[in-house]
């Protein structure tokens, strides 16, 4: 993801194999399907926030012969974008910028996408302001967050509700709203851009191989992350604690009647005409 680089945010998850594990398998089928009506061959898009290119790739993809620019934060994120790229035969331009004061001339790009990203910049309605100032005024901006608040699952497991409080807490500390997916309406508004759809998705992780990936990948985060590092560090949480959130995790994908739901909300709008 790409956010300001001067007094920036940590980015709360880091790159540990474990979240590549999990940002890895976002398509723009199952991240950004709202988004597919709107995209057609031979349009530029502006992909903020492209991790490990996955989403950016299939961008590339459906608007060739059009152009997808991808932006990340430093050097090291935009590296996992080409390497994405690379293994799925696809190209993009990928540069480290400044998502608050992106590098780009005004109406640059037909469409500008974030996927999880506002949740996790210091000042999303800026990122906003930027992206409708880099897109045509026929153009649409993209954003999709999720909303740590709303997440549901079961059976009870005490680990669980500890660890959400523990990331949502890490999360603003960092400067970022883990929340995101409730502000985005209002947050598009207040950047002055003109919201044309507004509408909610799920990830649903239920059957044994989605429950043992999704809590296999969370037991193992929640101990080899940089979210770890930072718990202990700050003396939120010990080793120990983390073995035991990790361990819930493992025994909620072990339960037969195991299931989790995690909500987004996703906004397409347009620059306000002048």
């Amino acid at each position: 993801m790409a956010h300001d680089t001067g007094d920036a945010p940590s980015y709360t998850h880091g790159h540990h194999e474990s979240v590549l594990r999990s940002h890895r398998n976002r398509t723009v089928h199952n991240s950004a399907a709202y988004l597919l009506p709107h995209l057609t061959g031979g349009q530029d898009v502006l992909d903020v926030g492209s991790g490990p290119g996955t989403i950016t790739a299939d961008l590339a993809n459906l608007v060739a012969p059009g152009r997808v620019t991808a932006v990340e934060m430093h050097e090291e994120a935009a590296a996992l974008t080409r390497s994405g790229l690379a293994d799925a035969g696809a190209e993009a331009d990928v540069l480290v910028a400044d998502a608050l004061h992106l590098p780009f001339a005004d109406a640059e790009f037909d469409v500008s996408h974030a996927h999880q990203v506002l949740q996790h910049v210091s000042d999303p309605v800026q990122v906003l302001r930027e992206m409708g100032r880099v897109t045509r005024p026929d153009g649409l901006v993209a954003v999709r967050d999720a909303d740590y608040a709303g997440f549901l699952w079961h059976p009870v497991v005490p680990e669980l509700d500890e660890w959400l409080g523990l990331y949502r807490r890490a999360a603003r500390h960092n400067g970022g709203e883990p929340d995101a997916g409730r502000h985005l309406y209002a947050w598009t508004r207040a950047a002055g851009l003109e919201p044309v759809e507004v509408t909610t998705s799920t990830w649903t992780y239920w059957t044994a191989e989605e429950r043992h990936w999704w809590g296999g990948m969370w037991a193992d985060r929640i101990q080899g992350s940089a979210l770890a590092r930072q718990l202990t560090d700050l003396g939120w949480a010990s080793p120990a604690d983390l073995r035991r959130i990790s361990a819930g995790w493992r025994r909620w994908s072990d339960d037969a009647d195991g299931w989790f739901m995690i909500p987004h909300a996703q906004v397409l709008a347009r620059p306000a005409a002048d």
